[in-house]
């Protein structure tokens, strides 16, 4: 009797340790799998990932440091195909392109905030994230004259710390659906395919001004007109039906 009540303990031990290597298993995939698909819903935690799913809107979100030679091709590509979007401004870049800036926004593009330094918002303290994002706006008030409330932290780096800075000076956070890498990856045929791949509406889909860019950007205009997508300015993939 004492043989087979050691064999059904062992026996018990054996399923709780399956038990156990199956939840954990479960945990784990969650963190992996249901991680991504909560980050690339419409907002996670006052994050946006993408717009309006419902809608055929979509964002070319374009982040600007640095690039200033391409961004004449650039705006002459958009207005060539009736195109306007949002352009997230370096605060350093404005202060330095004052000229690029107001021929940005004269077109009809969305001014939004791209941090003033490019630094990692998820390593700041508060006081160092709205540093950041409140000198950007006043130098872009000043500018323009227009008031901001779409951030993208650089580099995409950010906590809760960030988020709740941005929303308390009236922000909200602007993340990306898809990265075409353009800035790594010199190649147009790569940042089209990257652009393009699995399409839906709300997409927001981040680059930047480089030579290939430029060179793929007809072609991905062409190919989001042709399957009856509107490229338009991420508060209007955000909320299409807002005044």
């Amino acid at each position: 009797m004492k043989k087979i009540h050691f064999k059904v303990i062992k026996f018990r031990k054996w399923i709780v340790n399956i038990f156990i290597v199956v939840l954990l298993a479960g945990i784990s995939a969650f963190a992996v799998w249901g991680g991504n698909i909560l980050a690339t819903s419409s907002a996670v935690s006052g994050v946006y990932y993408n717009g309006d799913k419902s809608s055929k809107n979509v964002s070319l979100m374009i982040n600007v440091y640095w690039g200033t030679e391409y961004l004449d091709d650039m705006l002459s590509i958009l207005k060539e195909n009736n195109v306007q979007t949002t352009f997230f401004i370096g605060g350093t870049w404005a202060v330095l392109n004052e000229d690029m800036l107001k021929k940005i926004y004269d077109d009809g593009h969305e001014i939004a905030n791209h941090g003033y330094h490019h630094k990692d918002h998820d390593k700041l303290d508060e006081q160092g994230n709205l540093n950041e994002i409140s000198t950007t706006h006043t130098i872009i008030q000043e500018l323009l004259g227009v008031e901001m409330n779409l951030f993208a932290p650089p580099s995409g780096a950010y906590d809760k710390l960030t988020v709740s800075s941005a929303s308390s000076l009236g922000y909200k956070t602007i993340m990306w659906t898809r990265d075409t890498v353009d800035w790594r990856d010199k190649d147009a045929e790569l940042i089209y395919s990257r652009a393009i791949k699995n399409a839906c509406g709300g997409d927001l889909i981040l680059m930047h001004p480089t030579e290939k860019t430029v060179e793929a950007l007809p072609k991905i205009i062409s190919w989001f007109k042709d399957n009856g997508f509107n490229l338009t300015t991420v508060s209007q993939t955000l909320e299409p039906n807002a005044n």
